[in-house]
């Protein structure tokens, strides 16, 4: 062996995979340059030569004590630190239709999710193919060829850009030798971690359960039957030589009622949630829900809109509870203003099934404020993601105000490309300030006006309704008579109806 290979013994394998374009020519296309990690390479030294150490035949058979594992503290004020251990993960993707370009885009939107979780990505794999194999969702020459790059990386964990049925993941997972998850499975790890509240917390528990129940595995006893009474060769007991149930079975059943269980927690929870948005309807409290992609700068909007605090990370679902905070219009009109889950490409249907309560917000909101990140590569995907999801909950029709966040990191022709997607939109940056003024005035703009003009006479010891009337409508003017406080104001009709013992003239349209 020459000096330069004793120093390298890896570089021929990370060459193989770094230039994998040409290895990888017949069906792969190389994750490239981008959110994944340089890749790790570990030397192969041996210790005493090509053969190792050698002992005579009673030390090998000794057992051996290994020095500095113990983690029992001597003086219990010491804090013991260790290094987190990351998942060493590789990607895969199956594209059919569309440009190499938007296969690259998901799948780096997938090394960011992976991240996200608390994965290290090593490579990226994309394959184009009219459809996925039903079996090994590359094919089985494709799949042996990836358990050699995962071997020759040292990864412990495959990611499918889209979600397996569960032959194809234990069909990989044969082949690979290594475990094998996809998207859906990722963003719900995520939505774990980022759980606060108790609804949220079972929102994705629910979510996790629909997803695994179909995933079961059996393995050894877990598929034996279990009868019960004597039974087989501990005797025969009359009446219950039954075929039994199988672990996987009990399994089920026990998810099952698990589920049940948290669907009628979820149910719980929903009276207290309308019973505040009717106490904002019987108010006449106009709406505003804030939807948008995931990490697009939602949270940031709503601190700069309304300084709420609501935590700020650059990472994806930083913030998975609905944040509801009270704002005024410069003509002195109230409204509240909601932070809403983000959104994702192929987001699981248990997902948008399990916040559905959360999605409540945007459906009942009377303006959806769409907040896309100006910077992303494929702005116009983000749109449509966002645009089909609130479709799901019934919020199509609710007026839509399209704010480009991260409008500092784009160029001036970037801006007449996005202008072209939204013509309408306010072009803002959280990070600056830039644009929350227009953003403003464009929500005081787009909320329900009061129409119905309305003269009343309200008695002196009822003023908590002339407080709510200049809270929730446009008083055009006020004085104190002998009976009461007249009040000359433009009112929603909901209001009108409410206030009609107090009126001196019928309403006019």
């Amino acid at each position: 062996m020459t000096e330069a290979q004793h120093d390298a013994p890896g570089d021929d394998a990370v060459a193989r995979i770094l230039n994998g374009a040409e290895t990888r020519s017949s069906g792969y296309s190389l994750f490239g340059d981008g959110s994944a990690n340089a890749l790790q390479t570990r030397s192969a030294d041996v210790a005493g030569g090509s053969d190792g150490e050698q002992f005579e035949r009673e030390e090998r058979a000794a057992l051996r004590r290994v020095a500095g594992l113990s983690t029992e503290l001597e003086d219990v004020t010491e804090v013991e630190y260790r290094q987190l251990r990351l998942e060493n993960v590789v990607l895969i993707g199956v594209y059919s239709q569309g440009t190499l370009s938007d296969a690259e885009n998901s799948i780096r939107e997938l090394a960011a999710l992976a991240e996200t979780a608390g994965a290290h990505v090593l490579d990226g794999l994309l394959q184009r193919r009219p459809h996925p194999d039903p079996s090994t969702y590359l094919g089985r020459g494709k799949a042996e060829e990836l358990a050699g790059i995962v071997k020759s990386l040292g990864a412990d964990t495959v990611i499918a850009d889209s979600e397996l049925a569960p032959s194809q993941r234990r069909a990989l997972e044969d082949v690979v030798k290594v475990k094998v998850i996809d998207r859906t499975a990722v963003i719900l790890d995520i939505f774990s971690q980022h759980a606060k509240s108790r609804e949220g917390k079972a929102q994705v528990e629910l979510a996790q359960l629909e997803y695994l129940l179909p995933r079961l595995r059996g393995w050894g006893d877990s598929m034996s039957r279990q009868a019960g009474g004597q039974v087989g060769g501990a005797g025969a007991g009359m009446g219950s030589r039954g075929p039994g149930e199988t672990k996987i079975e009990l399994d089920r059943r026990r998810i099952h009622n698990r589920m049940a269980k948290l669907r009628r927690q979820i149910a719980g929870m929903k009276p207290a949630r309308e019973a505040k948005r009717a106490n904002r309807r019987r108010n006449a409290v106009p709406s505003v829900a804030i939807a948008g992609y995931t990490n697009a700068g939602k949270s940031s909007i709503l601190n700069r809109i309304t300084g709420a605090g609501v935590l700020v990370e650059n990472a994806l679902f930083a913030t998975l509870d609905a944040t509801v905070r009270r704002n005024t219009t410069s003509d002195g009109r109230v409204y509240t203003i909601a932070d809403t889950v983000g959104f994702v490409r192929n987001l699981p249907h248990q997902l948008v099934e399990a916040f559905r309560s959360t999605l409540e917000e945007v459906a009942d909101s009377d303006l959806v404020v769409h907040v896309v990140d100006a910077a992303h590569p494929d702005p116009a995907s983000q749109l449509t993601t966002v645009r089909d999801v609130i479709g799901e909950t019934g919020a199509r029709d609710i007026p839509e105000l399209v704010v480009f966040n991260k409008a500092d990191l784009v160029t001036e022709e970037e801006r007449l490309v996005l202008r072209g997607l939204a013509p309408n939109a306010v072009f803002a940056s959280a990070r600056t300030g830039e644009g929350v003024d227009e953003i403003l005035a464009a929500i005081t703009r787009m909320l329900p006006d009061p129409s119905v003009d309305v003269e009343l006479v309200i008695p002196y010891d009822r003023g908590d309704l002339v407080s709510s009337l200049h809270e929730t409508a446009r008083v055009l003017e006020t004085e104190y008579l002998e009976d009461g406080t007249r009040v000359h104001a433009l009112v929603s009709p909901e209001q009108a109806n409410q206030l009609a013992e107090y009126a001196r003239a019928q309403p006019v349209g």
